[in-house]
């Protein structure tokens, strides 16, 4: 696979820095600013001001929980989505400990209403949201689980599915606090949907190989990115998919008994490059760079594909 290829698209909507001098000195150190803030939903309860909000699902370990940490010190409202509770709340605990401000929402992606009740949750409390991190995923799953109670490829649901209603749920609010970002967290273990059998019933697992449910999950992350892109084009919000690093050391690797390649920082570094500089919208990245992604993600067929069977899949047909 080519590790860089020319932006998919060149007109970038811009990306307004508002900087107070301590996010300054913070940026001269790797720390970026956040976006202005404009007419956030979050105030500071000790001033006048109010802050930038983002949503990072899968933050209580692992890239998720960096990814929050950091923004919790650039200065954003950070909501912090998992199933474990006690994680959660130990995750927030941190980013208010050095002076930042977060809250715990839980949800367990396995059940599409769960979702659902998620996004309702966060557009009662707020009316913008300056940031979507898609980053909660699985490997595999437990026992001998074959479709989840919504009748989908738990690691299709979990990986894709819900992240899918998730942010078809909450477009309303980053359209209001645009420019706002959406970034998905995939990957470059990537195979192509199958369309007649996205469900992998005929599919037989093949061992020492990445499974193809993971695979066809994290290209599906892809195409959802670039079909938005194009649906969002003058919105002033943006969406770019990216592989942040090979084999970091999070639980799901080691879960998987993979001897680790990259640390946490190092995906958290790719991630946050997306979040603060001018990289468009529309692209995919591997590590700190633009690459070639699999050949399905730039077929308008496969997208319009996916796009209408996610919307059946996720009840949103009208």
């Amino acid at each position: 696979m080519s590790e860089c290829m020319t932006p998919r698209l060149s007109s970038p909507n811009a990306w307004i820095v508002s900087i107070m001098l301590a996010f300054m000195l913070a940026a001269c150190q790797g720390d970026p600013s956040p976006p202005e803030a404009g007419d956030a939903a979050a105030a500071d309860p000790e001033s006048d001001s109010v802050v930038p909000v983002a949503l990072v699902t899968g933050s209580t370990r692992g890239l998720g929980e960096e990814v929050a940490t950091r923004l919790g010190a650039m200065g954003y409202h950070v909501i912090v989505h998992g199933r474990n509770i006690e994680r959660g709340e130990a995750v927030v605990a941190a980013i208010e400990s050095a002076d930042g401000s977060a809250e715990f929402r839980r949800a367990d992606f396995l059940e599409l209403q769960q979702v659902r009740e998620l996004a309702v949750g966060i557009r009662e409390d707020f009316d913008r949201l300056e940031l979507l991190i898609n980053n909660a995923g699985i490997g595999s799953v437990d026992g001998e689980m074959e479709r989840t109670v919504d009748g989908v490829e738990p690691v299709f649901q979990v990986n894709y599915l819900a992240h899918f209603l998730l942010t078809e749920e909450l477009l309303p609010l980053l359209r209001a606090a645009a420019p706002a970002r959406i970034i998905n967290v995939s990957s470059a273990a990537q195979a192509a949907i199958d369309f007649d059998d996205v469900m992998l019933e005929r599919w037989e697992p093949v061992e020492g190989q990445i499974g193809r449910p993971y695979a066809q999950s994290k290209l599906a992350q892809i195409l959802h990115a670039f079909d938005m892109a194009e649906r969002l084009e003058g919105t002033g919000v943006t969406i770019n998919a990216l592989h942040p690093a090979t084999f970091m050391d999070t639980y799901m690797v080691r879960r998987a008994g993979i001897e680790p390649r990259a640390t946490v920082d190092e995906g958290a570094d790719a991630v946050m490059q997306l979040v603060t500089d001018d990289v468009g919208s529309g692209q995919y990245y591997r590590d700190m760079q633009p690459a070639q992604v699999h050949e399905q993600a730039d077929d308008a067929e496969a997208r319009r594909k996916l796009r209408e069977l996610s919307l059946e899949l996720a009840d949103l047909v009208q």
